[in-house]
């Protein structure tokens, strides 16, 4: 009886820590490859932030998320949105869905991440690499989906998540569930705020007239956004379920105004978003297997200066003649930009003989810029691009599956193009063995053709130009990955080379090369103009390597880490010199890892305790100007406590914990780039409190909302 008791001890957690890691692993994911796949048997490698990781880690916002808990990123807060890069390549080449829709911001540019509710979020599917064959322009880097949280439970739902910490820093979630029958509702509002903050005071002495070392830039402006967003949805047979959505999103980045020096510190004027979206579809199912989905949506994204002072600036006068000199007073505003995007997407799922899925779809995309300060030919420019795709998962042979894909793409300015797609698994016990090839392309942005603008930094003017001579951006990118789950160990390597060719960027060009409608553009001629153009690289690679690692050594005690290499090489045709110029593709570190350990104890029934403790480094950043970014490394305490076990339906959470232990700060002067904007040791706490009255929703009901086809999946 001794020996099995002593053989049951050792055993049972090794069960349990089994059963936790296979229950990861059954998860059901669908960004690979667009149709439903168990976790461990998805074809491409995908990469997934859980509910229970985000939960636990208690972020303020979606890069908080990403960057602690996914090695290939970057983030650079900025007025703009987030300067991001995914495995070396930034903004434009990263596509990121929210339940399998584009988020719409700034095309060409930054993303206003803002749109992403922290508080509102499941998990998060990350594909690397090129995935135009299923997705279509923007997926050169790679794929993030967003699936939010949803709440289908007969009666109400209610939850209420407020978090506050330093630099005045509150973020707020509502969330409001109401099914009544076939007929669900599901709205949410989100608040973001922060005072900004400022880990130095000098400016570059290199973009000043005279050395300024109490100027009132700060590292992060002071900036308030919210978005209140609602969905119905309505099933109106077994077969047949309708939605419809939408959203309005608002926000304010507030500048110093009251510096000394007025080349530098003072603004006399705020940015302004004001953004909106609807949605429309529906889901018919023909049997268990085979499906057809349609989807139409239209986004806008606009984009306004809100003047504090007087302020001349370019403008029209009451007769409609443009003028560099126009004046606007306090509380005017003056409208920069207003993207708009509208989408029809048609899709069916089909189930073939011998192990066979088949998917096809079409999609066609108009986008339209209105920007009378910055486009100078009408003020505006638009863009069309139809596509039909096709992908064929072969599914027969117990030792290998295979997916094939192809997309023909018409672009209104651009032609014809198609982006072909080969992957390959090779199941082999506890190991999954997977390989792939995919092209890209992306066509250029209507900004990257036609945008012009000016930004002036010390003494020194940047002027940013389109270039409609551009090309558009081809890729193909090579990956294999190896993995191995045993028990609660899971592990993965991943080698990628993504090739780019004509890729776009900004690049510094000889005054003499200004286009002549830019240099009227620029008024009064400043002599210490540095500009920058849109141009095509003659090549760039990026190559390196992923590892993951994820380990429940106790039912209780989870360690996961993450690593990433990452080189460049990029070189673009010198006209002066009659030469290739080797080139940094900006942004990019050659290391990055995150280690994090976390523990939970369910003490009682009404109290479980959660710590976490999160690590972050970098290597240096490097930039074609204005310097390279320090390499740094930060460490954060985590702790939650769940109060309750919902009776009555109510359930509560306390969240507190420590951001930057070590107090690190990056005091690089304003003007040149950084490691990070980390604002240094901060504290936060956040309460949650959800009320759920209800009946939960029988087995084939939950199979049915999940979209899976049967209840063995």
């Amino acid at each position: 009886m001794k020996r099995l008791a002593a053989i049951l001890t050792l055993t049972l957690p090794l069960m349990a820590q089994a059963q936790d890691m296979s229950k990861a692993l059954d998860e059901v994911v669908v960004t690979a490859t667009g149709t439903p796949h168990t976790l461990k048997n998805v074809p491409v490698q995908t990469e997934i932030i859980s509910k229970e990781q985000i939960e636990q880690l208690g972020a303020a916002s979606f890069e908080d998320i990403l960057s602690q808990l996914s090695a290939g990123f970057d983030f650079n807060a900025g007025d703009m949105g987030s300067q991001m890069t995914m495995n070396g390549l930034g903004n434009s080449y990263i596509l990121i869905l929210i339940d399998g829709k584009r988020l719409h911001g700034d095309n060409g540019g930054e993303n206003d991440l803002g749109h992403i509710d922290p508080h509102n979020i499941d998990h998060i599917e990350i594909v690397k690499g090129a995935g135009s064959a299923l997705y279509g322009s923007d997926a050169i880097a790679g794929v993030i989906n967003v699936i939010t949280r949803k709440h289908t439970d007969e009666g109400i739902y209610l939850e209420n998540t407020t978090r506050t910490g330093s630099y005045a820093d509150l973020r707020q979630h509502n969330g409001i569930g109401v099914t009544v029958g076939r007929l669900n509702s599901m709205t949410n509002f989100q608040l973001q705020h922060t005072d900004g903050w400022q880990n130095t005071s000098v400016e570059d002495p290199s973009q000043t007239e005279f050395p300024i070392f109490d100027s009132r830039n700060k590292t992060v402006n002071e900036y308030t956004n919210w978005q209140v967003a609602e969905r119905l949805t309505y099933t109106a047979s077994d077969e047949l379920s309708i939605y419809a959505d939408g959203s309005l999103y608002g926000k304010r980045i507030y500048r110093p105004t009251d510096g000394k020096y007025a080349s530098c510190d003072v603004n006399t004027f705020d940015m302004q978003y004001r953004d909106a979206s609807a949605a429309g579809g529906f889901t018919y199912r023909m049997n268990k297997t085979d499906m057809v989905t349609f989807d139409l949506d239209w986004n806008r994204h606009a984009y306004y200066y809100y003047y504090t002072a007087t302020t001349l600036e370019d403008g029209y006068d009451p007769l409609g003649n443009f003028t560099h000199y126009y004046p606007y007073f306090a509380d005017q505003r003056n409208l920069q930009s207003d993207q708009q995007r509208t989408m029809a997407q048609l899709k069916g799922v089909f189930s073939l003989p011998y192990s066979n899925s088949f998917s096809a779809g079409a999609e066609f995309r108009y986008d339209c810029l209105d920007a009378p300060m910055r486009v100078r030919d009408g003020g505006g420019a638009t863009d069309w691009t139809a596509a039909l795709y096709a992908q064929d998962e072969f599914t027969a042979l117990d030792w290998m599956s295979l997916t094939t894909g192809i997309r023909l793409n018409q672009n209104a300015g651009f032609g014809f193009r198609a982006t072909p797609k080969v992957s390959v698994m090779f199941p082999l016990g506890e190991f999954r063995i997977r390989t792939g090839w995919s092209q890209g392309f992306k066509t250029p942005t209507p900004k990257e053709l036609h945008y012009q603008y000016l930004r002036t930094m010390g003494s020194s003017t940047f002027l940013y130009i389109g270039n409609r001579e551009l090309r558009p951006q081809t890729s193909d990118y090579w990956s294999a990955s190896i993995e191995y789950s045993h028990g609660g160990f899971n592990m993965s390597a991943t080698g990628y080379m993504n090739s780019l060719d004509n890729m776009i960027t900004l690049v510094n060009i000889p005054v003499s090369e200004i286009p002549e409608g830019s240099a009227e553009y620029m008024g009064d001629g400043s002599s210490q103009i540095i500009p920058r153009q849109y141009r095509n690289m003659e090549d760039a690679r990026t190559f390196g390597a992923d590892v993951t690692l994820n380990w429940r050594i106790t039912k209780e005690l989870t360690i996961n880490g993450t690593y990433s290499y990452l080189d460049t090489d990029a070189h673009v045709y010198n006209e002066k010199k009659d030469r290739l110029d080797k080139v940094t593709i900006d942004g990019m570190a050659h290391h990055k890892g995150n280690l994090s350990a976390t523990w939970q104890h369910r003490f009682t029934e009404d109290y479980r305790l959660g710590l976490g403790l999160y690590g972050r480094a970098s290597s240096t950043r490097y930039y074609q100007n204005n310097g390279n970014g320090k390499g740094y490394q930060t460490w954060r305490l985590t702790t939650s406590h769940d109060i309750g076990h919902g009776a009555r339906g109510l359930s509560y959470r306390v969240e507190a914990g420590i951001d930057n232990i070590f107090d690190y700060r990056d005091t690089t002067p304003h003007g040149l780039h950084y490691g990070t904007t980390t604002a240094g040791r901060t504290c936060y706490c956040t309460l949650s409190i959800r009320f759920s009255e209800g009946r939960k929703m029988d087995t084939k009901s939950i199979i049915k909302e999940s979209g899976h086809s049967s209840e063995e999946d």
